[in-house]
């Protein structure tokens, strides 16, 4: 059986309405052909748990030391001469990520939370992928564009259901969305993207990246319940 890419796809779908000089949509694109992996990953048991209420801050101070480790990772790769703007500095989440821990009682996270095995397979995965743009964008895709997204609502769920505090929950509150607004902020990230006028085989490999960002971050999700 053949498989077909999502750009082919595309642009076969589209073939009748749209010129061939058209530019992909490549946010869409992403978003449609990833939309299961998407939901598949935030219906694991361990994160529909923490944001039903039915764990303890405790858990939540696991779950963020985790992913401590994925944005050091991520944020290893540093800001580069030439960078697209999509690649804004301004979203790095380290730091805050760093300042929430301590409120929570772990400021030394790296002792007391050291990378499950699942955290240091992601984390060495971003780190191999410091020279590839197309494939690193992915994962600043999934991960800075969802903390702008569903990291809000975590935001208020894990303030209702275990107390904490804005001192505990620095890692959501990013000052650029607060200038310009989440959804204007968002819509500008994506019409990045799309200005980056991939060719159709970078897009594919855009798009086969930002699934296997979710199954990475569903096999943290999975860690953390077992």
């Amino acid at each position: 059986m053949s498989t077909v890419s999502p750009v082919a796809a595309a642009t076969s779908t589209s073939s009748s309405t749209a010129s061939n000089d058209e530019p992909l949509d490549v946010a869409a694109l992403v978003r449609a052909a990833s939309a299961d992996d998407h939901k598949a990953t935030e219906s694991r048991g361990f994160i529909t748990e923490l944001m039903g209420g039915k764990l303890s801050l405790d858990d939540y101070t696991r779950y963020l030391a985790q992913f401590a480790w994925v944005y050091e990772a991520l944020e290893a790769r540093g800001i580069r001469e030439g960078d697209p703007i999509v690649f804004d500095p301004e979203l790095a989440r380290l730091a805050a990520i760093e300042s929430d821990l301590a409120a929570l009682g772990a400021a030394d996270w790296r002792e007391t939370h050291p990378a499950l095995p699942a955290t240091a397979e992601y984390a060495a995965h971003l780190r191999s992928l410091a020279d590839d743009d197309v494939r690193y964008l992915a994962h600043h895709y999934t991960r800075y564009l969802g903390d702008l997204s569903g990291g809000q609502a975590i935001a208020r769920l894990v303030a209702r259901h275990y107390g904490a505090t804005p001192e505990q929950l620095a890692f959501y509150h990013f000052d650029i969305a607060a200038e310009e607004g989440v959804v204007r902020y968002k819509r500008g990230y994506r019409e990045a993207m799309n200005a980056l006028a991939l060719e159709p085989e970078q897009v594919d490999a855009l798009i086969s990246e930002v699934r296997n960002s979710f199954r990475l971050n569903g096999a943290i999700f999975d860690a953390l319940a077992a």
